[in-house]
């Protein structure tokens, strides 16, 4: 273990013990947000317009959080984030309270703020890591993920009635762990990357990262299973209300999705260290394909658990390994506009998905068995696509090698 790798598991220890209570909102507001859409006065296709405005927010701000990051540091970057999660939460039960549809969406993009801050984390892990400790680092940090995974969903089962209102206290509880995870994170210990003295050697424009195989490539695979965890995630407690049951067999299945994102983080860095991260990734798009095969086999409450524990799978290997294959193709000089552009492409594709996804469960079919076929059917043309431009790399790669 090298000066930096002591350096790097303190920071890393630090930013799980954020992600342990921050990192809960996000199965939250994924379970209510589009239950709490739909007890609003509005057409029933905007139900799921909360989570896609959380996910346009992420978007938007990760070009210009990485930047402030890259100049003023991870610190105040993670806060602002923190800052933001809080105010949406706020809004959120406000806007429940007085019933206004458009106060509840400015709410969501405030969250995607936070959102957008928690996806730096993974980067934040490796600033300080040696290159053989980073798969492991950003997995440890999913791996952390098992914790909000199951007190999140609990949460919205003590809180989601706790009020005359629904889901008023779920927004509530919102605020309070922002609060207590952004303490954590004035303890983090990351140096500002260093400044190059000749502005010609600040490395690749954006134009020309994206000319990179490796790197648009790391983007693409990890925009599909992003967006293709987000957009079943998103109908999954709408289809599950939809088919006869209730609010809280949604959260359970959310919440065995979000353990299914988790759990193998313990393993996937291990893996791509071994195998490499195009292996690991091809093995992700395959696994969230049979996530959609078994959603398509029927609406019982188990083909509910099996596809969303694999979807949450898929997501892992797919989005870990192209953000570990992304990371190893930028310089330091690089990492604001590398890391800034992706997660902007990323959150654009995933709130498309988001959106699709609503319109897909409520308004492509009469009944939500037949919407939430064809929210699953959607998922083919991205995998091919994935799938695809793995391939692509591949044969670039070897191309090279024997030049």
């Amino acid at each position: 273990m090298t000066i930096n790798d002591k350096l790097a598991k303190r920071n890393l220890f630090i930013m799980m013990g954020a992600q342990v209570f921050a990192g809960a909102q996000m199965p939250m507001l994924f379970i209510v947000a589009g239950l709490a859409g739909q007890s609003f006065d509005i057409n029933i296709c905007w139900a799921t317009l909360p989570i896609s405005l959380i996910v346009f927010g992420s978007m938007t701000t990760a070009p210009w959080l990485s930047t402030v990051m890259q100049n003023f540091g991870r610190r105040p970057g993670f806060i602002i984030g923190s800052f933001g999660g809080a105010v949406g939460g706020a809004l959120g039960a406000y806007a429940l309270f007085i019933n206004s549809f458009p106060l509840f969406l400015v709410a969501s993009y405030f969250t995607g703020i936070y959102m957008s801050a928690q996806a730096f984390l993974r980067f934040a892990a490796i600033d300080t890591a040696s290159e053989e400790f980073r798969p492991k680092a950003i997995s440890y940090l999913m791996a952390v993920g098992l914790v909000p995974a199951i007190l999140g969903p609990q949460l919205v089962k003590f809180t989601a009635d706790m009020f005359v209102i629904p889901f008023i206290g779920v927004y509530l509880s919102v605020v309070i762990i922002n609060i207590i995870g952004s303490v954590f994170f004035l303890f983090l210990r990351i140096p500002l990357p260093r400044k190059v003295e000749n502005h010609f050697n600040e490395g690749r424009s954006r134009l020309e990262l994206l000319k990179s195989p490796k790197i648009i490539v790391s983007i693409i695979c990890a925009m599909v299973s992003y967006a293709l965890m987000n957009l079943v995630m998103t109908s999954t407690p709408l289809a599950v209300v939809g088919c006869g049951f209730d609010h809280k067999n949604a959260a359970d299945i959310v919440m065995a999705h979000v353990l299914g994102m988790f759990v193998p983080s313990f393993f996937t860095g291990h893996l791509i260290i071994k195998y490499g991260a195009p292996r690991i990734i091809s093995i992700g798009l395959l696994i969230l394909a049979f996530a959609g095969i078994s959603n398509l086999l029927g609406i019982e409450l188990i083909n509910f658990y099996i596809g969303l524990i694999f979807l949450g799978i898929g997501w892992n290997f797919g989005f870990i390994g192209a953000t570990t294959m992304l990371a190893s193709s930028y310089k330091e000089s690089e990492r604001g506009k590398a890391q800034g552009m992706n997660d902007f492409f990323v959150f654009g594709f995933v709130t498309l998905a988001s959106l699709a996804s609503g319109s897909l469960m409520n308004c492509s079919a009469e009944t939500p068995v037949e919407g939430w076929t064809s929210v699953n059917l959607a998922m083919i043309p991205f995998l091919i696509l994935a799938g695809c431009s793995l391939i692509w790399l591949s044969k670039k790669s070897f191309a090279q090698s024997q030049a």
